[in-house]
This record gives C-alpha cells, structure tokens and sequence, in this order.
C-alpha cells in the first residue's frame, strides 16, 4: 500500500485562501440577510401602526355614516309627514 505524502504547503496556501475567502463571503451574506431582516421588521411594525390607525378611522367613519343615516331617515319621515298632511288638507279642502 502506497499512501500519498501529506500536502505541501504550498498547497496548501491556495486552499485556505479559498476557504478564508468562502468564509468571509458567507460572513457577508450573513450580515447583509440580518440588516435586511431587521429593515423588514421595522417596515411590518411601521405597517402594523399605519394600519391600526387606518382600521381605527374607518370606525369613526362607519359611525359618523350610521349616525348621519339615523338623520337622514328622520329627516325623510318628518318632511312625509308634512306632505301628507299639506295633501290631507288638500283634501279636505276640496271635499268641502
């Protein structure tokens, strides 16, 4: 059995400089993937907030419509019932 003699180093060099490179790249990657993480949680809290306060003026808007529709309907009812009456009176008036 012939086994190989370890490597040189020589050869060596190339390989660590490729891992050294590997590693710092990886390095990187890592801390750019973790800044934009966080960028995207601060922008989903950010969303959370505008939305919170968004949802919370649509109820004031759905009340103050419900609210201007209860006048609304008043409104109607009264201005019927004045026409009714004028038309009763109408009424009367030519029966007479």
């Amino acid at each position: 059995m012939a086994s190989s003699p370890p490597p040189s180093a020589a050869e060596l060099a190339p390989t660590s400089a490729a891992e050294s490179q590997l590693s710092s790249l990886v390095y990187d990657i890592s801390q750019n993937m973790q800044a934009a993480m966080d960028n995207m949680l601060k922008m989903i809290n950010e969303i959370d907030h505008n939305s919170a306060g968004i949802m919370e003026e649509i109820e004031k808007s759905k009340d103050v419509v419900l609210q201007r529709k209860i006048t609304l309907q008043e409104e109607k009812d009264h201005f019927q019932k004045a026409a009714f009456a004028v038309l009763d009176m109408l009424n009367t008036r030519d029966v007479s």
